[in-house]
């Protein structure tokens, strides 16, 4: 056989790559075959909606092909679907020195959406001044479980996470670093809860399906590639 040229083979491995590798905010070939499920297309905010209400503010938009959170007072966002036992993914930017959270289990019988959920926490480690609590980083279980510093990029980088959570054992990934691997319920996470400021919260962490959420902080912060899939 006739030895192809070194660009030939060149195009043709980055042709393989194009095709295992979806667009932002598609789903691969691969992806669609594990059941996972887009929750933002790029092109419309319909699985979503504000905290205990049925639409959602003006002020979250679509920019730059991502969810964006333009101003403060647009509210905290959720999923109109709830989920039990699932695999989330995203990518998100925050602004320098902006926090920002993605929730799970929400439910909304309280007052706030961090009232029952636990929350993996968004933060500009390096000029936002609730980052100096190691548990208050980026990529942490917040107030819980503390996230290594290597799992972090810079305000206005892109930051990928991994969200799972089977059967009450909840791992976190972000920018393929594990940050939490911890039962939910176990004595381990009870005594984590009791050490942290949601010790006294009626209710928290104890529902077994909920919403994902999206914090509104005040500060600009963006979300895109967001994938769900339930785990059976």
């Amino acid at each position: 056989m006739k030895a192809l040229p070194a660009f030939a083979i060149s195009m043709m491995l980055m042709g393989t790559a194009i095709h295992s590798h979806a667009s932002d905010n598609q789903l691969s070939e691969q992806e669609q075959q594990q059941g996972w499920q887009l929750l933002f297309d790029g092109k419309s905010l319909s699985h979503w909606r504000n905290y205990q209400q049925q639409d959602i503010s003006p002020k979250w938009q679509i920019q730059d092909n991502a969810i964006t959170l333009t101003e403060g007072g647009a509210g905290d966002i959720i999923t109109r679907q709830q989920y039990n036992n699932f695999e989330l993914k995203l990518d998100w930017k925050i602004s320098e020195a902006g926090n920002s959270g993605i929730f799970f289990l929400a439910d909304e019988t309280g007052k706030y959406v961090f009232s029952h959920a636990p929350e993996i926490q968004i933060i500009d480690n390096e000029k936002h001044a609730d980052s100096k609590l190691d548990t208050h980083r980026s990529g942490s279980l917040y107030d819980m479980v503390a996230a290594p510093e290597t799992a972090y990029k810079p305000a206005g980088e892109w930051n990928t996470v991994t969200i799972s959570l089977n059967n009450d054992v909840l791992q976190v990934w972000q920018n393929g670093v594990m940050t939490v691997h911890i039962v939910m319920h176990s004595s381990t996470w009870d005594k984590l809860v009791a050490a942290s400021k949601f010790a006294n919260w009626q209710g928290f962490a104890e529902q077994t399906q909920g919403h994902i959420g999206l914090q509104d902080h005040g500060d600009k912060v963006w979300f895109k590639n967001i994938k769900i899939r339930e785990l059976h």
